[in-house]
């Protein structure tokens, strides 16, 4: 019913998670990131506690294989959960469940793990991990973007597509992006347009806002002169 593709930007350190699905508010169910542990995205039959008690985990050091291998034995209906992982050194780690709906498979290189269920097909997969491993050069919510694109174009969830999105952290706990479309007709289109209105009109008080290191922010300074 979804794709996705978490990962881990090597030149920025940022985290973030990309997801489309045919169901509406992918968002808040499907991907999860914390600043200084790693990337989370839970689907097919979701289980959030996969994100919510794995994230913690790899906070902590502990490895997406070994996160996932020790949730997913204490998870009675693991056969029909898919979920990817990375931490916030690159490691990746997916399971996709022997029950979730057909075409579903996952792949992980370095830095990023992808997967999808309800598919067309194998292909759909491929080109969402082309598309990330050959733009290395972008920042990762582009690289996120174009690869939810390059699913939906290359076949998608066979049922269609409601909702997509793309949401980034730094090493902030809040995000650097977080751009949802809940129920669209062409999601992927309509991500890609809320893209740059975010670009141009909201990313730019983000990177002005307080941070740990500066409590008052570059927005308030200006503002008291």
């Amino acid at each position: 019913m979804t794709f996705s593709i978490a990962a881990r930007c090597p030149r920025t350190g940022q985290l973030g998670v990309g997801a489309l699905t045919a169901r509406p508010a992918v968002g808040k169910l499907v991907a999860h990131v914390h600043a200084g542990a790693g990337a989370v995205a839970t689907q097919a039959t979701p289980n959030p506690f996969l994100a919510y008690d794995g994230l913690p985990l790899l906070g902590a050091g502990r490895s997406p294989q070994d996160v996932l291998t020790q949730l997913l034995a204490g998870d009675p209906g693991r056969e029909v959960r898919q979920v990817g992982m990375v931490d916030r050194q690159g490691r990746a780690y997916a399971f996709t469940g022997s029950r979730a709906k057909d075409w579903a498979g996952h792949h992980t290189g370095p830095g990023y793990a992808a997967q999808g269920n309800r598919l067309v097909g194998p292909e759909t997969l491929a080109a969402i991990v082309r598309v990330f491993e050959e733009s290395t050069e972008l920042d990762l919510a582009e690289r996120l973007l174009l690869a939810v694109e390059a699913g939906e174009e290359n076949g998608g969830d066979r049922h269609g597509a409601r909702s997509a999105t793309v949401t980034v952290i730094g090493d902030q706990p809040y995000p650097i992006w977080d751009v949802r479309v809940d129920d669209a007709t062409h999601p992927a289109r309509e991500l890609r347009r809320l893209h740059g209105v975010f670009r141009e009109e909201v990313l730019p008080t983000i990177h002005r806002l307080p941070t740990r290191d500066d409590p008052m922010g570059e927005a308030a300074r200006q503002a008291l002169g």
